[in-house]
């Protein structure tokens, strides 16, 4: 089987509502539809985020692509080896692992939905099979105002969601509204997880982590600059809270670094960070290796990026038992199968062949029209 065409579309999904966090707000996911075609008549789909600038990363899909035409699917590692040398290393003029891996996340998730397919089988068995019976994902409640979260948190409990997390880091007493209200609507007994999105710096960190210490939270995720491991380091040694490491891990490098350091308790890892599911398996290990659990990381995506990070996911032995999902801010899906509700939280495996997915094209075409007239 060869590589025949690898075609790339930008596609807008609007939010049910808008999406409130510590750097602005945020109305849809902007994503790059990446189809890998093949001579043997099957079409693996991906999705790379479209952020900040989606021509920007539509280009270098389109260079990556041409280090992919003519060669097997499953050649996937070294395809995508051979791409990052000839796009970022091979003229000395940058090293840029962590925009590499938002530009090639879509390709490598399509080259493994070939795969799967090819196969007959999910991806989750072409990686050894799957070691969880489901992925448990946390309550992610929405608004702009205090109230309004709080509403939401209180209903994501009532549905069973046993892990509630909400962004903070958008001002001292909004904070503290937020998280007191968010722990009044919960209940005593759901865990709470904070976000302020490396808003904090140091010397704050230690002052709101002591004041929201008292609302039970059971970690705090990236207070600090993501620039600085010493900076969340520092912060970890004296917290009497649990911190976790999200936007300092991206590669695998990073996630060794960040165990050495004893900097986080905890590690957030996404498919779009670590550039597709190889690599965000190969960071997982080493995080299993410093006995820490990896959190899957949500960003600007749809049902792709939903059933890919299920398949990689499942396979993962370290997985923590509240991950991020996104897909329930998007208005609608450019999936048609499966069913991605949440069932108390929760998801199993996806049995389909490659990804586990069905596009649904005509949303794919509205999504591209939306997209056009934004």
């Amino acid at each position: 089987m060869k590589i025949t065409e690898i075609r790339t579309t930008p596609l807008r999904v609007p939010y049910k509502t808008p999406y409130h966090w510590s750097q602005g707000v945020v109305d849809s996911a902007v994503v790059i539809l990446v189809e890998v075609h093949t001579d043997a008549n099957i079409t693996g789909y991906g999705e790379s985020i479209g952020t900040p600038s989606s021509s920007a990363i539509q280009d270098h899909l389109r260079l990556a692509a041409k280090w992919c035409i003519g060669r097997s699917p499953f050649e996937n590692a070294k395809l995508l080896r051979d791409a990052y040398h000839a796009l970022f290393q091979a003229f000395g003029t940058c090293s840029s692992p962590r925009y590499a891996g938002q530009v090639f996340a879509g390709l490598e998730m399509a080259l493994w939905d070939v795969m799967g397919k090819a196969a007959d089988r999910p991806v989750h068995e072409l990686l050894g099979g799957a070691i969880q019976q489901e992925i448990a994902y946390f309550g992610f409640p929405q608004g702009e105002t205090a109230e309004q979260i709080a509403l939401h948190a209180g209903q994501l409990a009532k549905d069973g969601c046993d892990v509630i997390y909400v962004k903070v880091g958008r001002g001292d007493l909004l904070d503290l509204a937020i998280v007191e209200q968010t722990r009044a609507a919960i209940g005593p007994e759901r865990r709470l997880r904070l976000d302020p999105n490396e808003k904090w710096g140091p010397l704050k960190a230690v002052r709101m982590i002591r004041k929201l210490s008292e609302f039970d939270i059971e970690f705090v995720e990236q207070p600090t600059d993501c620039e600085s491991l010493s900076a969340l380091a520092q912060i970890r040694a004296s917290s009497p809270v649990a911190i976790a490491a999200d936007q300092l891990a991206f590669t695998p490098y990073d996630v060794f670094n960040i165990c050495r350091e004893r900097a986080a308790d905890l590690i957030v890892l996404g498919l779009h960070e670590t550039g597709g599911i190889t690599r965000f398996r190969q960071a997982a290990h080493i995080a299993e290796a410093a006995g820490i659990n990896i959190c899957i990381h949500g960003l600007y995506e749809t049902g792709i990026t939903t059933c890919a990070s299920n398949q990689a996911a499942a396979t993962i032995s370290n997985l923590d038992d509240g991950n991020q999902y996104m897909n329930h801010l998007l208005e609608w899906d450019i999936i048609k199968l499966p069913d991605l509700t949440l069932k108390k939280g929760r998801l199993t495996p996806l049995k389909g062949p490659g990804l586990g997915f069905e596009l649904d094209f005509d949303a794919v075409q509205e999504a591209k029209k939306y997209f056009l007239d934004s």
